[in-house]
C-alpha cells in the first residue's frame, strides 16, 4: 500500500478516536454515494457532523483543510442528503474538517465545526 494511503488511514482513525472522546457516537464510516465518499458522519445531541478527515506529513504546502475542493464539497453535501433522507433522519447538519499534520512521530489535530457547506 502507498505511503499515502497509509497516513491516510492512520489519520481516519486518530479522527474517529477524537470524536469517540469528545462523545459523539459513529455512524458510518468511508460512506460511499455516487462519486462521492464521506469519510465520517457521526452524531452528538441532536447534531449530525459530517467529518471530512485530511492527513498530511507537512504542512509545507499548505494546511491540510486547503485541500477540500468545491467539487469534493458538492460531492459531500449530494451524499449526506442522500444519507438524511434514506434513514429519515430529523437532525441538524454540521460540515466539520479534522486537519491532521504528523511532526516526526507525532500527530496534531484540529477539529474545525462549521468548515463549509451548511445546510
Amino acid at each position: 500500500m502507498a505511503e499515502h494511503n497509509e497516513l491516510g488511514k492512520i489519520g481516519e482513525e486518530l479522527a474517529v478516536e477524537h470524536l469517540l472522546q469528545k462523545g459523539y457516537e459513529i455512524m458510518e464510516r468511508n460512506y460511499r454515494f455516487q462519486k462521492a465518499e464521506v469519510d465520517i458522519i457521526a452524531k452528538q445531541k441532536e447534531t449530525l457532523a459530517i467529518v471530512e478527515v485530511k492527513t498530511r506529513s507537512t504542512i509545507d504546502f499548505g494546511n491540510p483543510q486547503d485541500f477540500l475542493k468545491p467539487k469534493q464539497i458538492q460531492r459531500i453535501v449530494n451524499a449526506v442528503d442522500h444519507f438524511v433522507n434514506d434513514n429519515s433522519l430529523d437532525v441538524e447538519v454540521r460540515f466539520d474538517i479534522i486537519a491532521i499534520v504528523k511532526t516526526g512521530n507525532k500527530f496534531e489535530i484540529e477539529h474545525l465545526e462549521n468548515a463549509f457547506y451548511h445546510f
